[in-house]
């Protein structure tokens, strides 16, 4: 179990496919993987918007929050194609993301906008949207800054 029922029967069938288990080989923020990663951030995002009970589609949430960042390479390895890593790597996930799932325009969203205000001309266009992009930065800080000084995490996270 990850999580809940809700969340568990959502998130299984991406989390436990052979593909995405690959995403355990990349780091995404210090030792962290981007498979870790990414259910931490998907964990963060529903668990934020059950608090404040708000009316969301939690199937779109959980998913698109899953697929962020299914980009599928080592962005820490020299190569050409993956210059510019935090511009290009919401188009590559969802590129990647297409070719294994069905994906509805608001999973689309999530993942295409994640970035957002990096990559400033694909906004958030959803509640759902807006609440990944913003865990997913918590996330990352909180990834970050364990890996230097856990007493800034604190003070920067105190919220949760």
């Amino acid at each position: 179990m990850y999580l809940n029922e809700e969340f568990d029967s959502i998130a299984a069938p991406i989390l436990e496919a052979g593909e995405y288990q690959s995403l355990r080989i990349y780091k995404a923020h210090g030792q962290v993987s981007v498979y870790d990663h990414s259910l931490f951030v998907a964990e963060r995002a529903y668990l934020y918007a059950k608090k404040r009970s708000l009316e969301l589609d939690y199937r779109s949430l959980i998913r698109g929050a899953l697929l962020h960042d299914y980009y599928l390479y080592d962005w820490h390895k020299k190569h050409k194609g993956h210059r510019l890593h935090g511009f290009r790597h919401p188009a590559w996930a969802l590129h990647n993301a297409l070719l294994a799932y069905d994906l509805n325009r608001k999973e689309r969203d999530i993942i295409r906008s994640h970035m957002f205000p990096l990559t400033f001309l694909h906004w958030p266009h959803s509640k759902e949207a807006w609440i990944v992009s913003k865990m997913d930065h918590k996330e990352a800080w909180a990834e970050m800054c364990e890996q230097r000084t856990p007493s800034l995490q604190k003070l920067v996270f105190q919220e949760q």
